[in-house]
């Protein structure tokens, strides 16, 4: 293999290569979420109602995930029902991605290694519930996800529901405005905070109308802009968590992760395990609503790109 040459590193399902070569929508997934997110069986649960939200919103999911050493973009329900059922497989961002796919091992993909796969592919449109930030002290410690870095680096729609609640939500739509990375509420005016509706911080732009939300994407692009355009819209407000709750739990979960010596990597989903049972599993009941209504947004945002959208029930 030559040094420009990816093929032989990436497995592309046939069902995604047939709807990318004919302009059908497309939506990227990450697979991070399966192997350390909900737990057995609704973790399984969960991403197959992605996969069949995004198909009944006129697209066709390709869930990203690296199996026996290959980078698969469209991985199939076994592998899905494999990730799902090994919690062991570790989440692989994009620093991983060679180590990982050298060893010819699994590994879960987070934001920022699927968002390389879908520049890859020429996917246009990747769903996640909530982005990577920047973390709360970040003047301290320099925590910051390498989601932004990659943001910068490839042209593909994020739609979300903000960042996830334990990052600094200024912070993190200070940084995306200085990397020049677009935020724009459909629908909505708060910048929304994953379990909870609003942030406490606005958006810096709102568009309600889908089609001139994707001519939007599609013209930051047509102008010479090389990197990611992000959409926000929040979880539904019944299954929505008070955010002055939230931020309090995960502040002092994160104070007591510190105190036990817990950093990098496994500082997130040791917070979130500890918030989730703070909560007897309400952040599992929020986690799924908004993968599923981020899900059906990012197929209507696909299908408006790729001119096939009509107006109907709306994610919103």
């Amino acid at each position: 293999m030559s040094f420009h040459d990816r093929t032989s590193l990436y497995s592309i399902s046939e069902e995604v290569a047939d709807a990318l070569a004919s302009g059908l929508p497309v939506v990227a997934l990450e697979s991070s979420g399966i192997v350390q997110g909900l737990k057995y069986p609704m973790n399984l649960e969960t991403a197959l109602g992605m996969e069949k939200t995004i198909r009944a919103n006129g697209a066709v999911p390709a869930r990203t995930g690296i199996v026996d050493g290959r980078f698969v973009i469209g991985m199939s329900e076994r592998d899905i029902e494999l990730f799902a059922t090994t919690p062991t497989i570790p989440k692989v961002g994009s620093r991983d991605l060679g180590p990982v796919l050298a060893s010819g091992g699994h590994g879960g993909t987070t934001v920022s290694a699927a968002l390389v796969a879908a520049g890859y592919a020429g996917i246009g449109v990747f769903a996640v519930a909530g982005i990577g930030g920047v973390h709360f002290d970040a003047q301290r410690t320099f925590d910051i996800s390498a989601d932004l870095v990659e943001f910068t680096r490839h042209r593909v729609a994020v739609v979300c529901a903000g960042a996830k609640s334990l990052l600094d939500p200024a912070l993190t739509l200070e940084y995306l405005e200085t990397q020049g990375v677009p935020v724009v509420g459909y629908r909505c005016d708060d910048f929304p905070a994953y379990y909870s509706v609003s942030s406490g911080r606005r958006n810096p732009r709102r568009i309600d109308d889908m089609r001139e939300l994707s001519t939007a994407i599609r013209t930051h692009w047509q102008v010479g802009n090389r990197g990611a355009f992000v959409v926000t819209h929040p979880i539904a407000a019944h299954d929505a968590l008070p955010s002055e709750e939230i931020y309090a739990l995960i502040h002092e979960k994160q104070a007591e992760a510190e105190r036990a010596g817990v950093s990098g990597p496994s500082m997130t989903p040791h917070i979130l395990k500890a918030v989730s049972a703070a909560t007897d599993g309400r952040t599992g009941e929020a986690n799924r609503s908004v993968l599923l209504s981020t899900s059906a947004l990012a197929a209507e945002v696909a299908a408006a790109m790729a001119g096939r959208w009509t107006p109907g029930e709306s994610a919103a």
